[in-house]
């Protein structure tokens, strides 16, 4: 509290979600993988194929959270809200173990 209140500009809280990047050999490796991880809830996976023919699996989940706090260094949420925000991120991260 002590440094948003010092704060003079915007300040965001923010969660990110777990990411896991897999290199694969072939593409219906990065498939199978892909479909693992969709169907074990990672619903922002997602296969990307490089030009040089990089195969790359992201497991992604939705876990994210971004919320402003102040803005123009005027804080816009009480210090409950924050706490309550803090723990919400907390349940976030046990959700990504």
């Amino acid at each position: 509290m002590t440094a948003l209140e010092k704060a003079t500009g915007d300040v965001v809280f923010k969660f990110e979600p777990f990411v896991f990047h897999v290199l694969c050999r072939e593409l219906q490796d990065a498939q199978l993988l892909h479909s693992v991880a969709v169907d074990s809830g990672f619903r922002n996976s997602g296969i990307t194929v490089g030009r040089g023919g990089k195969i790359t699996m992201a497991v992604r989940s939705t876990h994210c959270l971004e919320v402003p706090l102040s803005h123009k260094g005027r804080l816009m949420v009480s210090e409950e809200y924050i706490d309550f925000l803090v723990h919400i991120a907390n349940q976030k991260m046990e959700e990504n173990i």
